[in-house]
């Protein structure tokens, strides 16, 4: 009989990286900048730009800290306004907030994807765009990246949720100036903490670089740009967000293992969606067509339930072994525009996106459970709805 599955842990770090563990073990080699040249951080740096198909490949302490430097990278003056979805993690305004600049919050409709319409209404008064692929959901980035180019806007892409998607065949993260990956316990490749930027603009890597801190002359040990350092050298602040070789070297041997892992998520993630979908009381919402998504996790909208069912909705899941994060049900979730205080000038409202969060679920989905185990997942699901809702047409009668 097949038991509730484990949707917390990853797959095991793959063999390869156990002597290279264990050679900086045995050194105490850990610091990026000791080695003179080809230390694990350098290495995985130009092996992500090649697999990306970009130029340049900076790795960090965090997604989030990628972010952060990006938007520092690109000079912006002090209090500039910066467009992200509402739906999207807190550390996303975060980063915007580090960076000295204002979070402006535009509406996501049911799909989880950006309202477009409310995204054009508000772009010609911001200097740079965070488009956060929430999820895994990519917006319209063909719509996106015309409104943007025609103003000359930035456009950093948060792909936290998103190494291996398409859009159009091209690989998300490099639509955009700037491409922002995770490498967090919960991602596609997991370091426990970690994140890279990608892009082919050399000025902007610079000084992504010398601010991420690559102090007096560690550039030298960067294999880019070498011609370009000595004239900022000194002129950015160093905020010491660096990768350590002991991540790289648990990231490097997994990046051969993206492309299974995208195809086994995909293949999970379609499958439980055609399950979930003959309920009458659960959606997952369609892709777009240009998007082939890396899913790692499912979404879907509870239908014709109230807040009461929901939550009933939810508990029953867990009863059966599956967790179900409802986003504007679960207290203080850091998913919930609502509750991003220390934003200025927080909307008292944005309509669209709240109706969204409190009937979109979120259920963990690896691309390491076996089609068993997917199918325990859709029929606690299914089942719990059916029992919440079935006892309140019972009752009704």
């Amino acid at each position: 009989m097949v038991q509730a599955p484990n949707v917390h842990d990853a797959e095991p770090i793959p063999e390869a990286a156990r002597a290279e563990i264990d050679r900086l073990l045995q050194s105490g080699d850990l610091f990026r900048y000791t080695a003179p040249e080809n230390a694990p951080v350098s290495l995985l740096e130009a092996e992500f730009a090649e697999m990306m198909g970009v130029k340049y490949a900076l790795a960090v302490s965090s997604c989030s800290a990628a972010l952060f430097l990006s938007l520092k990278a690109l000079g912006l003056p002090r209090d500039s306004k910066v467009l992200i979805p509402a739906f999207t993690f807190a550390a996303v305004p975060s980063a915007v907030v580090h960076a000295e600049c204002r979070p402006v919050l535009c509406e996501v409709g049911d799909n989880y994807r950006i309202d477009m319409s409310d995204f054009a209404a508000k772009l010609d008064d911001v200097q740079a765009v965070i488009i956060s692929h929430m999820r895994g959901h990519t917006s319209d980035m063909d719509a996106i990246m015309a409104l943007c180019n025609a103003r000359s806007i930035p456009v950093i892409e948060d792909a936290a949720h998103s190494l291996g998607t398409t859009w159009n065949g091209q690989k998300i993260g490099t639509l955009g100036k700037i491409g922002c990956f995770s490498f967090q316990s919960y991602k596609m490749i997991n370091a426990g903490e970690g994140g890279i930027m990608i892009t082919n603009d050399a000025e902007l890597v610079a000084s992504a670089i010398i601010m991420s801190g690559a102090y007096e002359h560690n550039w030298n040990k960067h294999s880019v740009l070498k011609d370009v350092f000595p004239a900022i050298q000194n002129t950015l602040p160093l905020y010491n967000l660096r990768m350590s070789n002991l991540s790289a070297a648990v990231i490097r041997p997994q990046l051969g293992h993206l492309d299974r892992r995208v195809n086994d998520g995909r293949a999970n993630h379609d499958h439980v969606a055609a399950r979930l979908n003959t309920s009458p009381w659960m959606q997952v919402p369609d892709c777009l067509k240009p998007e082939d998504r890396a899913p790692d996790s499912i979404q879907f909208n509870l239908d014709g339930m109230d807040e009461d069912e929901r939550r009933a909705f939810a508990d029953a899941a867990a009863a059966m072994g599956v967790k179900v994060q409802i986003f504007g049900l679960s207290a203080d979730n850091a998913r919930a525009f609502w509750n991003w205080k220390f934003i200025p000038d927080l909307p008292a409202d944005l309509p669209s996106t709240r109706a969204m969060l409190m009937r979109a679920c979120d259920v963990r989905l690896p691309a390491r459970l076996t089609r068993a185990e997917c199918d325990f997942v859709a029929d606690a699901l299914i089942t719990a709805a059916d029992q919440v809702m079935g006892a309140r047409r019972a009752y009704g009668t």
